[in-house]
């Protein structure tokens, strides 16, 4: 499937747009400089369903699994989530602030949600990701650094280098030589 960025609503057309509550203004929309890989499962290793979805709504049904009543209160979104198959579902505009990277910093800046886009891959940290996941990211990513000129190589990150020693994801099954060879 072939993207582009409107560049008015911030949206990437035509994926599938279900907006979350979990979303606010930038600081500067011209700061956007960085894009961070997340992981995300619910439950915990498990695919295909819709639970991340009702999470990024505040939907979650704390009784349908024993993990959902630990998170189920907290109010966090990513700008984009790419499943499995490669689909893609964004859930905040690129011109606003979503609430993926909690407490964090990259390159002695704090507050990573400020200047980042958050990407959301349906994964776990020890289980390998597929092929279209990182083909999907790599042409995503291209686009990111097409419209946002800041964005370069390596300023595409993960969750634990922005949350070290809080976070581990994307984790060791994500491989950041292949994916960025795909760059080349």
């Amino acid at each position: 499937m072939v993207y582009h960025i409107e560049k008015q609503s911030g949206l990437l057309l035509p994926a599938e747009f279900i907006e979350s509550p979990n979303q606010d203004d930038r600081p500067d929309t011209s700061d956007i400089d960085l894009i961070v890989i997340h992981s995300i499962s619910l439950p915990p290793q498990q695919f295909h369903g819709e639970a991340v979805k009702a999470f990024f709504q505040n939907q979650l049904d704390p009784d349908a699994h024993p993990y959902f009543t630990e998170i189920a209160h907290l109010k966090v979104s990513a700008h984009l989530f790419i499943r499995r198959e490669g689909q893609i579902i964004q859930f905040v505009s690129f011109h606003k602030r979503a609430w993926h990277a909690g407490k964090s910093e990259f390159a002695g800046r704090s507050g990573c949600n400020d200047f980042s886009i958050g990407i959301e891959l349906e994964g776990a940290d020890d289980i390998p990701y597929t092929l279209i996941q990182y083909t999907t990211l790599k042409d995503i990513c291209i686009l990111l650094r097409q419209s946002y000129a800041r964005i370069t190589n390596d300023r595409i990150v993960g969750h634990s280098d922005i949350a070290s020693g809080r976070k581990t994801d994307p984790g060791s099954a994500f491989e950041w030589e292949f994916f960025r060879g795909l760059f080349i």
